[in-house]
């Protein structure tokens, strides 16, 4: 028999909102329960823990490393309480889920819309929530349990031990220019092209580090004059509306594309393909809508990627 202190659920919550209200005093006003009884959950926690928590200070209290550590374990069971909570009211409604996703724009682009219908087809309507951030911001989501699942360029660098990386699709770099850039050849060094206006990723993430990637490639310098931009929606209209050109997945541009007002032109230099697919968090079983999503992409990808 496991003879390790367990630890209250309520206390843990308790202790949640005191770190989130960075006292004790405000605390105790958020939860609506007398201050001595906040005081009295978090020293019991301690005690039963043999830990120090919090250091106290005139301001009010920061937690300790054990209390940073402890704080995402009861952030995470926050959510959990949330999503149960939730995945309920949706039975009751005759809804799958929830269902959290998040991602960077462009692996969102490249691979949600494609299997939205398969999934609704499978497990029928699903409340399903879409976020947009940067690739480290997601990671915290996970761990924190906000979301299920993170679309992300994937084969970039390993993911940390707790995240588990899946790759479900590749789609080649190319030049995206407007109808002003009519007179530019089909295929193009990007050398050739260093010296025209520019639209490119701002943030500094996996995206960001393949077209950087693609000027190294070509021995071209990064283009001077530069609109820098995270916006997938911004870029596209930009060039579409301007002399500027972009780099970007094909399939992110693939609507443009096809109604004729982008061109793709190809980039001698783009010798590797952008991967795209999920993370998650590692050893845990996805919940029922999350691991239908999965089984949906599986079967909709390639499964020699």
């Amino acid at each position: 028999m496991d003879k390790r202190p367990s630890i209250d659920p309520r206390a843990l919550l308790t202790f949640r909102t005191v770190c989130r209200e960075g006292s004790i005093s405000a605390a105790a006003r958020v939860l609506n329960i007398a201050q001595p009884s906040v005081s009295a959950a978090i020293a019991q926690l301690e005690a039963r823990l043999g830990v120090q928590l919090f250091e106290r200070r005139q301001t009010g209290v920061r937690p300790t490393a054990q209390g940073a550590l402890l704080a995402e374990r009861a952030e995470a069971m926050h959510h959990v309480l949330i999503g149960a909570q939730e995945e309920l009211d949706n039975l009751s409604r005759g809804l799958a889920g929830p269902l959290r996703i998040g991602g960077t724009p462009g692996a969102l682009v490249s691979l949600l819309p494609f299997v939205i219908g398969r999934l609704e087809a499978r497990i029928g309507p699903c409340a399903l929530s879409v976020v947009e951030r940067p690739d480290g911001v997601l990671i915290d989501l996970l761990r924190q349990r906000q979301i299920d699942l993170a679309f992300v360029t994937t084969e970039m660098e390993a993911p940390p031990p707790d995240i588990a990386e899946r790759t479900f699709a590749r789609d080649p770099f190319a030049l995206i220019v407007g109808r002003r850039h009519d007179a530019l050849p089909s295929a193009v060094s990007l050398r050739e092209v260093a010296g025209l206006p520019w639209v490119l990723p701002e943030a500094q993430g996996a995206f960001r580090r393949q077209v950087d990637a693609l000027f190294i490639a070509a021995q071209a310098p990064v283009p001077a004059n530069v609109v820098r931009c995270d916006s997938l929606l911004t870029t596209k209209a930009i060039v579409r509306m301007s002399d500027r050109i972009t780099v970007l997945p094909r399939q992110v541009a693939a609507s443009e594309l096809s109604i004729g007002v982008l061109r793709s032109i190809e980039i001698r230099e783009a010798a590797f393909q952008r991967s795209i697919g999920v993370r998650l968090r590692q050893g845990e079983q996805p919940s029922i809508a999350a691991q239908a999503l999965l089984d949906v992409m599986a079967s909709k990808y390639s499964p020699e990627l």
